[in-house]
């Protein structure tokens, strides 16, 4: 299945990622298949005018993103690039715009980004554990070679999230509710990481600073690069 997965991928075709995993053909706005599946792409397109792009798509059954996989292009090169899918009940459920730049400094740092795509519900790394508790640890993401990668994760569960924002829960969010909004079409998926100044390294010394996420982890780190919206 995985072989599949990984061809479909490659050639960018939706329609073949439902055949391979047993759903129904795709479309731009797949509805729930007969076999229970919801096959869902995106379009990632650039923020803070990092020229990256790409591609996502996800197959999800219930509770569990049966594949997801990204092919981005763009990014800063042999960096780590931090990914996630973010949603919140009270956010947009949208990709971010620099109108959100609170402090005026001419970039959108993850937090101003949150009122648009939510906060983290998976982290999308390349082992070990998926939740928003890994959302920072940037060794286990995605490594672009050449300002580019190929990703692809199997059988991902979706797990409680506090702060998603859901009134009378005091703000957690349900497994069950988060898969079925990200289902519903309301998954963000974000692509962290931007070496702004082009010296092959993120520096706390660049201009940018500290992340205001973590402040052992340089703002070039964390900041957005790439978004789009789970459809």
């Amino acid at each position: 299945m995985k072989k599949n997965i990984k061809l479909v991928l490659g050639l960018g075709a939706a329609a073949l990622i439902a055949v391979s995993m047993g759903a129904a053909p795709a479309s731009a706005h797949v509805p729930k298949s007969v076999r229970g599946n919801v096959v869902l792409t995106a379009h990632l397109t650039e923020l803070n005018n990092s020229g990256a792009s790409g591609k996502a798509f996800a197959v999800v059954r219930g509770e569990t993103i049966r594949a997801i996989g990204i092919r981005a292009k763009g990014l800063s090169p042999d960096a780590p690039h931090a990914q996630h899918i973010h949603y919140g009940e009270q956010a947009l459920n949208e990709c971010p715009t620099l109108a959100l730049d609170k402090n005026g400094d001419g970039r959108l740092n993850t937090v101003e980004g949150v009122p648009a795509y939510g906060p983290v519900v998976v982290s999308l790394n390349t082992s070990g554990d998926t939740t928003p508790a890994s959302f920072l640890d940037v060794s286990r993401f995605p490594v672009s070679k050449n300002g580019s990668y190929n990703y692809l994760r199997t059988n991902i569960r979706f797990t409680d999230v506090a702060g998603t924002g859901y009134p009378g829960a005091g703000g957690l969010g349900t497994a069950a509710q988060i898969a079925e909004a990200i289902r519903d079409g309301e998954g963000v998926v974000v692509i962290h990481g931007i070496d702004y100044d082009g010296n092959g390294t993120y520096n706390l010394s660049d201009p940018e600073g500290a992340s205001e996420l973590d402040p052992t982890l340089p703002a070039e780190a964390t900041d957005p690069a790439a978004c789009g919206v789970l459809r």
